[in-house]
């Protein structure tokens, strides 16, 4: 397949927006179509996020290998490996573009000249015409104290409230239980206090019915919809949900013992912590495509909204074993479209109090 992708920005930073192009190589069909408006970006963050989209494209429709063309020089260079990535604000955004293209057989990239992308190019700018906000513009003159530039996504994250597993600290997984009493008193507390917040302009959760009725709570109160999201789904603990720490240790100890160290680690028929790390970046990729810019509110569980506060943070995976986070405990991550990032808060229960 062939990806041509481009990005752009109206003010360098500015309102920016990207377009992706996926083609049948030897017939030329176009395949998909990928936009998206980004906030207030440069034009190299910009044509990053084209060819993310782009490739997340490929991926979607089982490409084996890939040509993408751009007409971005700098795009092109630094992904061939040629140019290195020095500028902070785009070495993320390399990352994740260099994670996503090794999910493909083969990737090549090549330069073309801009009348030869000009698909991705009106998708671009349809994205910008589209979701244009001249006050967002100024703002870009003002950059973040740490270097950050554009609008980001504030992301709050929430976990779900009590359930009869974590009542006995089981591990609990993709058991889909409901939450008790005390639960539904948690998340009715967790939703008056987040019924206060501003502008909040999605409410999205899980799948499992503990983090629904958490998220339905906030969304009867401020009168929005969940939408639901499988890539915040709990961590499957494979033969080991229903279990305590303890029975299994007992179970299984040298894989247990290995598991609490290790993040590639598997527990038995289960999902690794490395496996959830890749899909939490993926659907924490896909919502800020949709809602890039706004404030959200995220309803997880325990691993995925550590993970998305590691990558937050940017740090190592020595994070999650040493992160703890409580029963309805809010945190708050904001993402900047040129790859910075905030934690703002973590793990508040006051609301509980």
């Amino acid at each position: 397949m062939i990806v041509e992708a481009d990005g752009g920005s109206r003010g360098n930073p500015g309102p920016a927006g990207y377009g992706a192009v996926v083609r049948d190589k030897l017939s030329g069909e176009t395949l998909a179509e990928r936009k998206g408006f980004i906030g207030v970006a440069t034009n190299n963050v910009a044509e990053y996020q084209g060819l993310i989209a782009g490739l997340r494209a490929a991926v979607e429709l089982g490409a084996e290998s890939v040509d993408v063309r751009m007409d971005s020089k700098l795009v092109v260079e630094q992904m061939s490996g040629r140019w290195k990535v020095k500028h902070p604000s785009m070495q993320p955004l390399h990352r994740e573009a260099r994670e996503v293209a090794g999910g493909l057989g083969r990737v090549t990239y090549e330069w073309i000249p801009r009348e030869r992308n000009k698909q991705a190019d009106r998708l671009a700018n349809e994205a910008m015409d589209g979701e244009t906000k001249p006050q967002k513009a100024e703002g870009a003159k003002q950059p973040h104290w740490s270097g950050a530039v554009g609008e980001p996504t504030r992301i709050i994250l929430l976990r779900h409230g009590q359930t009869r597993l974590s009542v006995d600290r089981r591990y609990s997984g993709r058991g889909d239980h409901p939450l008790t009493e005390t639960g539904l008193e948690q998340a009715e507390k967790a939703a008056r206090r987040l019924s206060t917040v501003d502008g909040i302009a999605g409410i999205i959760s899980s799948p499992l019915q503990r983090a629904q009725q958490t998220a339905q709570k906030l969304a009867d109160k401020i009168g929005l919809e969940v939408v639901t999201h499988q890539g915040l789904i709990e961590t499957d603990f494979g033969d080991w949900e229903g279990l305590t720490f303890a029975e299994a240790s007992e179970r299984d100890p040298e894989v247990h013992r290995r598991w609490l160290g290790d993040t590639a680690q598997k527990p038995p028929n289960g999902e690794s912590f490395d496996e959830v790390h890749a899909r939490v970046r993926r659907a924490r990729t896909d919502i800020i495509s949709r809602y890039g810019g706004k404030t959200l509110v995220l309803v997880s569980h325990v691993t995925p909204i550590k993970t998305m506060l590691r990558q937050a943070l940017d740090v190592g995976p020595q994070f999650l074993f040493r992160m703890h986070l409580d029963l309805t405990g809010v945190s708050i991550a904001e993402f900047y479209p040129d790859g910075h990032a905030s934690v703002k808060l973590v793990n508040d229960t006051s609301h509980l109090g």
